[in-house]
């Protein structure tokens, strides 16, 4: 019995360090890598909650010591958190295999409108990862010494580095670990807020004549346009508090089943943790009159001021346990944008918006290149921005709400076309109408107000990122075009194999000519497509008369569009099985004796490494064969837009010592 082969250095390392390799065909693998509503909430929840570490204080620091009015703020805040988590409750219904608002705009608006969702929303989720850590790394030096300040860059990017092979592990095993973390800022803030509410309970019955003085007092001051735009810009520098709605509906793959009922629950955990910590945290700052000191966050502030009169060990002791899981929260909360991103990514790619090497998926079962895209375009930000919070939610915050507008609108479309099939559309009409001003409201505000402050950087970003985006588009719809020429002989093919009657399976089947001791073609098909069919061909005309055997060799490939449910799995068997036998039928009936040899596998190399021999032993004349397609001008960047895999098989190959003839299929223009 053959000893099994010792697995590689690398494989060992990569291992170690990664973890092993899971298999899309284990029958328990979605309940294994789905996250319940609870573990949702932890890793697609926590950036909407987190950014209350952020969002509130830039709100309140734009009041400019008109302290009360931040009370109007925290409760326009809270009405459009719950608006906007409504009309995502909408998205979740109608695409439960998720998609977000790349998918409402491409499905309810265009192709083109989804597109510059999905722009935006990269955008976005990078601005996630990057103002996430650097928050928590702000949160982490408000309690450290001033002098330790200058490393505080250091520490953020390295927590970038740690968040990227968590990540790369799996998307479990970057959330479960967190969660005592989670619990404790939830705790500690909850404890405060109600403190706050403790100790000025007196003053909450007078909080409403307060705050009526405090807006004349502005009025006469300011006048009143000046007022209404003071509670405008305070509002729109704290739009990085809705930033993390649009999560769930994206990372609906994600969830456990039945996936819209746990997205529905994370949802609401969202829209109230996030709607009581905004609110609590505004009339905190209110109540305390709290006013920005160098090296600290707000609430770094406001903990002190309420602990002024405790233990000062107590003190001392809540604060750091309370500013430290703040911290690893808005560590936590960077998980939306390695979650969201590459899943934004994928679809975009299934869609030829983006190289589709963005929609495969690792032997961990992750979108191993949009981790790393994600996760490299952040570290480049943050050493660009040297982890300044204050430019960061400048350039944050816009990209969002475009997304936000252009989904409300689809919906806003969708409920009026489909208004006498639908029951229920007259409400949910309002609520994305509703959405759709207030969001058209936010985005013309936001980005009027921020486009010289440095909003102009990524609207720039944006643009540049759309038109490389229709470049790509545009190559591969030439490409598409291109190959359809060779596709001229799969009809040919089709005509050329009578039907046989009966519509079991197995009647439909030729017969099979007797196996032949002689030479054997085995033929690497991506489907029953023109390339096959050359390399099919090629071989013949090759070996004039010397094969009269051949094995179809095809790997059905789970990428992010296939990785969905069980289901999805088992279709994509049988689409390989089917394709293989149109080969099958086709030889036989060319008098040729013809088998088939299939594999699901997540790398197409390593599985088709690992068939070639079992294929050797049963046909030890047998000789492969891959086709490669050869353009008439080959793209700049045509490794990063073609995959070039039968190169990579025939690499592996030699290793093997097995022989790989390579076909070059010529595509003329």
């Amino acid at each position: 019995m053959d000893e099994p082969e010792k697995p590689s250095l690398k494989r060992r390392a990569k291992d170690a360090l990664l973890g092993g390799a899971r298999s899309p065909q284990d029958p328990h693998i979605f309940h294994k890598l789905s996250l319940i509503a609870f573990f949702a909430w932890v890793g697609l929840g926590a950036d909407g909650l987190s950014s209350s570490c952020y969002g509130p204080e830039e709100a309140f620091r734009a009041l400019e010591g008109h302290f009360h009015l931040g009370v109007l703020v925290a409760l326009a805040s809270v009405v459009t958190i719950f608006i906007i988590s409504a009309s995502y409750l909408q998205v979740i219904e109608l695409f439960p295999a998720g998609g977000g608002g790349y998918m409402v705009a491409s499905k309810l608006l265009s192709p083109k409108a989804g597109m510059v969702s999905g722009c935006a929303l990269l955008i976005d989720y990078v601005l996630t990862i990057t103002l996430s850590v650097a928050s928590g790394a702000d949160a982490i030096f408000s309690f450290l010494p001033l002098s330790w300040l200058p490393y505080k860059l250091t520490f953020a990017m390295a927590g970038l580095v740690l968040l990227i092979w968590l990540n790369l592990r799996g998307v479990k095993e970057s959330v479960v670990p967190l969660v005592p973390i989670f619990l404790t800022f939830i705790v500690t803030h909850i404890f405060a807020i109600l403190y706050v509410l403790y100790v000025h309970a007196a003053d909450l019955t007078t909080l409403i004549e307060t705050t009526r003085m405090d807006i004349r007092q502005s009025n006469a001051e300011l006048g009143l346009l000046g007022t209404v735009l003071l509670i405008l810009r305070a509002y729109s520098m704290g739009a990085g508090t809705y930033t993390g709605i649009e999560a769930v509906s994206n990372g609906l793959p994600i969830l456990r089943e039945p996936k819209v009922k746990t997205a529905k629950s994370t949802m609401r955990y969202m829209a109230f943790s996030l709607s009581f910590m905004v609110l609590g945290l505004m009339l905190g700052y209110t109540l305390f009159r709290v006013e920005h000191v160098p090296g600290k966050t707000l609430n770094a502030v406001l903990f002190n001021a309420l602990s002024a009169g405790w233990n000062e060990n107590l003190a001392y002791l809540f604060i750091l346990i309370a500013l430290t899981s703040e911290a690893i929260l808005l560590f936590v909360a960077s998980q939306t944008g390695f979650l969201g991103g590459p899943r934004v990514l994928s679809n975009m790619a299934l869609d030829r918006w983006f190289p589709t090497r963005f929609a495969t998926l690792s032997d961990r079962l992750v979108t191993q290149n949009g981790i790393l895209l994600m996760g490299g375009a952040s570290l480049i930000l943050m050493f660009l921005s040297r982890g300044s919070v204050r430019l960061l939610v400048v350039l944050y915050s816009i990209n969002v709400f475009i997304t936000f507008l252009l989904s409300q609108v689809g919906l806003v479309r969708h409920w009026w076309q489909n208004r006498h099939t639908q029951k229920g559309w007259l409400r949910k009409l309002v609520i994305s109408g509703i959405g759709m001003v207030l969001t058209g409201f936010i985005l013309l505000s936001v980005a009027t107000l921020k486009f010289t402050e440095g909003g102009w950087i990524t609207v720039l970003v944006t643009g540049t990122l759309i038109v490389i985006v229709l470049l790509v588009q545009k190559h591969y719809t030439h490409t598409a075009a291109l190959l359809k020429r060779l596709d001229s002989l799969v009809e040919a093919v089709k005509l050329s194999v009578p039907p046989v009657a009966g519509t079991a399976r197995k009647s439909r089947r030729l017969r099979n000519t007797p196996f032949v001791r002689s030479r054997t073609g085995v033929i690497l098909t991506s489907g029953f497509n023109g390339l096959g069919l050359h390399t099919l061909f090629g071989a013949i005309q090759m070996f004039r008369g010397e094969m009269k055997n051949f094995v179809f060799l095809q790997i059905g490939v789970v990428d992010a569009g296939t990785f969905n449910s069980p289901e999805e799995i088992e279709q994509l068997k049988h689409q390989v099985d089917a394709d293989l036998e149109k080969y099958c039928d086709f030889m036989r009936h060319q008098g040729y004796y013809a088998e088939a040899v299939s594999a699901i596998a997540i790398d197409v190399v390593e599985e088709v490494s690992k068939l070639a021999p079992e294929v050797l032993k049963k046909f030890p004349q047998a000789m492969f064969f891959g086709g490669q397609l050869v353009f008439p001008h080959e793209p700049m960047f045509g490794r990063w837009l073609h995959n070039y895999t039968v190169f990579s098989i025939q690499r592996r190959f030699y290793y093997q010592g097995i022989p790989l003839i390579m076909l070059p299929i010529r595509v003329s223009a």
